[in-house]
């Protein structure tokens, strides 16, 4: 699974120079949405990863079901199915999708509290958020009433912890070792 990772960054950090070179941004992330959906699609995909099929049926496959793809998209899948990697456009897709909002300076944040945040709260919380990274906030926010109270924040590979849950957990332990 990480190589696969690995390689569908590449392949995003290939389509994403293309894409800036040729100011095409939106021409892209609808082509890659497209080859997202088909070739994730149950039956597509069985297609794709066919020993049986032609790569020119996986072609064909792809004209059909996006007539309107870009011709540099287009010779992507071309790519994907000529090296057997169709199962990577939903992770080239995503990969893209994060290299664009990096060049657009948003960051994606996952919050999850204890209860669900009103509009106000969850505004604030995207304005301190912001104010944090310097950056555009996109947040998603989840419901765990395991944490019992506050929240906990993630930012890419940065993790604010604020929940009641920890800060009982911590006091817990110090309260363990002053014990002795």
């Amino acid at each position: 699974m990480p190589g696969e990772v690995v390689a569908a960054r590449r392949y995003a950090q290939a389509v994403f120079a293309l894409a800036r070179e040729q100011k095409s941004f939106d021409r892209w992330i609808e082509g890659l949405a497209g080859l997202r959906l088909l070739m994730g699609a149950p039956g597509a995909a069985a297609l794709f990863g066919s020993s049986k099929a032609t790569e020119q049926a996986k072609v064909d496959l792809v004209q059909r079901a996006l007539p309107g793809l870009a011709p540099l998209a287009m010779n992507l899948a071309r790519i994907l199915i000529a090296k057997k990697r169709t199962a990577l456009a939903d992770e080239i897709c995503g990969q893209f999708q994060q290299l664009y909002d990096e060049e657009r300076g948003i960051v994606h944040a996952s919050v999850r509290t204890a209860v669900a945040l009103s509009d106000g709260e969850r505004q604030a919380l995207v304005t301190r958020l912001s104010d944090l990274t310097g950056k555009s906030v996109v947040v998603e926010t989840a419901v765990d009433p395991a944490i019992i109270g506050g929240m906990v924040v993630r930012i890419g590979d940065r993790l604010i912890d604020g929940s009641t849950r920890t800060r009982l957990s911590s006091l817990r332990m110090r309260l363990q070792e002053a014990a002795g």
